[in-house]
């Protein structure tokens, strides 16, 4: 069970309630699941959450299934029950392989991965678990990805951390019609 109230607009600090209001009418009421859930309470740091998230989601130069492969990765490193519901069927539709989706979920061996997606878990795994990425790692994905597409990178393990801290800290309850697993922690 989630750990904050609902959010409403008498709960808004009142040089927050324009904004409140703005995302409101983007939701259509105030979102009872997730990240959006909490971070309704600051609407103007959700504004800016928001932003990064509609540049990395639409805008960014990495494919489709790179995005989602980190997404999951990170999902994974911070056993983020939310964020791995909310995106293991979309790698999967975005071209992950079910048994990299599977493999991830459940920590078991990785089977033979493509050359991007090595380059996506490795680079996820040692910062998550190292604090820092090898020589190597970061070389890989380098020539995977390119200058952009690595800091790209790097901005979605952020931007999804971060969420995976938002959700994690504040027990978010998982949306009812959830179709994902849950993950074993």
């Amino acid at each position: 069970m989630a750990r904050l109230p609902l959010a409403s607009r008498d709960s808004i600090p009142d040089e927050q309630r324009a904004a409140f209001d703005e995302l409101i009418k983007g939701y259509g009421s105030v979102p009872r699941f997730g990240p959006s859930s909490v971070m309704i309470h600051v609407p103007k740091a959700h504004q800016i959450m928001n932003a990064l998230n509609m540049y990395l989601r639409n805008e960014s130069t990495l494919p489709k299934k790179v995005q989602e492969l980190a997404m999951l990765v990170t999902a994974r490193e911070n056993d983020c029950q939310y964020v791995w519901n909310a995106h293991a069927a979309s790698a999967r539709a975005a071209g992950v392989p079910n048994a990299l989706v599977d493999a991830l979920r459940d920590r078991k061996e990785l089977p033979k991965m493509a050359d991007d997606e090595s380059a996506v878990v490795r680079f996820a795994q040692e910062f998550f678990r190292n604090k820092r990425v090898s020589r190597g790692g970061f070389q890989l994905a380098m020539e995977q990805l390119g200058r952009q597409g690595v800091i790209e990178l790097t901005l979605i393990f952020g931007n999804y951390a971060s969420i995976a801290v938002m959700v994690n800290s504040f027990d978010c309850d998982l949306p009812p019609d959830r179709k994902e697993a849950i993950l074993p922690v």
